[in-house]
């Protein structure tokens, strides 16, 4: 029996707004779940339920502050970020 590894191509269309975000803000940690590959996070996936792929969380001091559905542009998640993980 082989296994393949699942892919989710609307979450690789998101990577370049992640790398983006990563290097705009080098204070907040910018992280992907491999949520489509068995076996991976599975803490994530026994706190959190997705409906959609991707889906992004912000996460303070290990509290979730906002989830958002689907691809978001580089800009909004620049603004969820200032708005809310700001000091």
């Amino acid at each position: 029996m082989a296994y393949g590894l699942a892919t989710c191509e609307p979450c690789k269309a998101y990577d370049p707004v992640l790398e983006e975000t990563a290097a705009r803000f080098p204070n907040v940690k910018v992280g992907k779940a491999k949520m489509h590959v068995p076996g991976r996070c599975r803490e994530i996936k026994r706190t959190h339920s997705f409906e959609t792929y991707p889906t992004t969380h912000l996460f303070s001091k290990g509290k979730l502050l906002l989830t958002r559905e689907g691809q978001i542009e580089a800009a909004e998640l620049a603004a969820l970020i200032a708005d809310h993980l700001s000091p």
